[in-house]
């Protein structure tokens, strides 16, 4: 006979396995076919916050009350088991857990990873049914805020995408090195040629010939020096005629004060140079009928300039109002200098404009909040507080307001204007010059 090793010979006679199973490194509980709880692991007791004695003898669901929805899946799960006499894995389980009152009392959101292992005896038919619990609450809700983010981030792309898209303008982006990787559609619409055929440095095709150089020169200008870019030129439209443009860009600056891409705009001022040019022409021929008109020569050319200075400012404001109250989200910078120094991002309209709302401009974006419909206004006459408050001021205003919604809802009004102040009453000089100058510039020189 072969001798027994001292191992064999010190083993002991009985083996604790009630100690061994409750110092298992998991969450076991151990139920009777009935769903009674026999026993469970230190872990278990851990992880569900009651104290054994007080689990061990009831029915699971009367130690570990849950909501019906949550006990149905167990039950599923430990009726799988009874009927087939094998080990079910349960689809992620949300089972929140009763918080003792020395925690704060109430209760735990939790999630579970559980498994069902049937325990046989020796006829072959089910005496236990032990649940492995694995707590995966923490990656559960880390993969679910990550969801959340990403959600946030893709409603932020499409909202600041649909902001872009629907403003009546042609937005551009470039990166630092002045190569463009955006137009909206309205550029291409504009233009008739492709987007790809636009990007990099194809734009420059779209211009007029003869503006390349000097419009090129500035870009370059702006792009090494990170200043703000504006520039005067023609474009080519998809029928062929060229139209005059006011082309604004600015650099964004990331913490290093590097340029990370830049932001522009074009808005069609063709109208404008034509009325500029008109005007100039008048008041070219007007100097020539008389001294005495030499005076208002003067003042025309004073028109004049302050016209010029007002084109090259490039009064294009954008502004993004929510719900119905249209409480300010966004405002750029030009809206900025029209209302002053002070901070309008959170009031509504009539909170920083009170003057207006007795001049139907709210009512106006009520109308558009309400139907959905777009507003178009030319030269729309708006009375606004000069900046000590005191009285009212003409402005004229050509705007487009656009609902946008969120989640199938309507959500607020993307507002683009355009101040046309001085070109209105530079409209209304030239009117009257004409009434005053009987030969004025249509009557000719001959006689």
């Amino acid at each position: 006979m072969r001798q027994q090793s001292s191992y064999m010979a010190d083993f002991p006679a009985s083996i604790d396995y009630q100690a061994l199973f409750r110092t298992l490194p998991g969450a076991y509980l151990l139920l009777a076919p009935d769903g009674t709880i026999l026993d469970n692991s230190d872990q278990h007791v851990a992880v569900s916050l009651l104290p054994r004695e007080q689990a061990v003898g009831r029915y699971i669901f009367d130690a570990y009350p849950g909501d019906p929805q949550s006990q149905a899946g167990l039950l599923a799960s430990h009726d799988t088991v009874r009927r087939t006499l094998r080990a079910h894995v349960m689809p992620l389980l949300r089972y929140d857990i009763a918080r003792p009152a020395a925690l704060g009392g109430g209760t735990e959101e939790r999630y579970w990873q559980i498994t069902h292992h049937p325990q046989l005896d020796a006829r072959g038919e089910l005496q236990y049914i032990l649940q492995m619990s694995e707590d995966v609450t923490e990656a559960t809700l880390a993969a679910r805020h990550a969801t959340d983010v990403q959600r946030a981030l893709n409603e932020a792309h499409e909202h600041n995408r649909f902001i872009l898209e629907s403003l009546p303008m042609l937005v551009w982006t470039t990166h630092p090195d002045g190569t463009a990787d955006f137009f909206n559609a309205r550029w291409t619409d504009f233009t008739g040629r492709s987007l790809t055929d636009t990007l990099g440095w194809g734009w420059v095709a779209d211009l007029h010939p003869d503006d390349v150089p000097l419009t090129t020169a500035r870009w370059e200008a702006a792009r090494q020096q990170g200043t703000s870019y504006q520039a005067e030129y023609r474009m080519r439209r998809h029928d062929g005629s060229y139209r005059w443009h006011l082309a604004t860009g600015v650099p964004r600056l990331g913490p290093d004060g590097q340029i990370q891409m830049w932001v522009g705009c074009n808005a069609d001022i063709h109208e404008q140079k034509l009325m500029v040019a008109e005007l100039l022409e008048a008041n070219e021929q007007q100097a020539l009928l008389s001294d005495q008109a030499y005076e208002q020569y003067q003042r025309a050319q004073q028109q004049r300039q302050l016209l010029l200075d007002l084109f090259a400012d490039a009064p294009a404001m954008i502004t993004v109002v929510r719900g119905p109250e249209h409480r300010y989200e966004f405002a750029n910078t030009r809206f900025r200098e029209l209302v002053g120094q002070q901070e309008i991002v959170g009031k509504t309209v009539a909170e920083v404009f009170p003057e207006i709302v007795s001049q139907g401009i709210i009512a106006l974006l009520d109308g558009v909040f309400r139907t959905g419909e777009p507003m178009v206004g030319q030269e729309l006459l708006v009375q606004l507080a000069g900046p000590d408050g005191q009285g009212l001021h003409d402005h004229y205003f050509n705007f487009y307001y656009q609902r946008f919604a969120e989640n199938g809802q309507p959500a607020g009004i993307t507002a683009y204007a355009y101040d046309v102040t001085e070109l209105v009453l530079t409209r209304q000089a030239l009117e009257q010059l004409r009434s005053r100058t009987p030969n004025g510039p249509d009557s000719g020189l001959a006689s």
